[in-house]
């Protein structure tokens, strides 16, 4: 079994820290548009969702790694707010789309400028620390 060096260990917590420093500041912006740090992320992943995917529930919950229910939940929240609207396909009208009201479109596009912008400033720090983790280990092993 491989052992890690203390230079592992040193990457592998810079990179947490580089995470966490990004997940700090987008739970700010988040927090000061009014949404939680979930309802961003919905929003964001339906308008992000790859070129022949729907964005049903099913897909949105899958695509954020939380329960059906959940995400259920969260499209309620934000359809209450005016962020969001469900609508049936028009190919099989058991199916409900999720999108984006004009309200919700503007929220999201602040905010991702705003993630954006911070990405641009601080990504270098995060790949660098991505980039360490991947390199092979040149200390002894602890």
């Amino acid at each position: 079994m491989k052992r890690l060096t203390l230079s592992d260990y040193q990457a592998l917590a810079e990179f947490r820290y580089q995470i966490r420093r990004f997940l700090h500041f987008s739970e700010q912006a988040v927090k000061k548009a009014g949404l939680e740090r979930g309802q961003y992320q919905l929003m964001l992943a339906i308008k992000g969702m790859p070129a022949g995917v729907r964005p049903r529930i099913r897909e949105l919950a899958g695509r954020m790694e939380i329960r059906h229910h959940s995400a259920v939940e969260l499209v309620n929240r934000l359809e209450a707010g005016g962020f969001v609207h469900r609508t049936r396909a028009q190919d099989d009208r058991r199916e409900v789309l999720l999108g984006l009201t004009p309200k919700g479109e503007k929220v999201l596009a602040e905010l991702a400028l705003h993630h954006h912008d911070e990405l641009r400033s601080a990504g270098p720090e995060l790949v660098l620390s991505l980039i360490h983790i991947s390199e092979p280990t040149r200390q002894a092993e602890i």
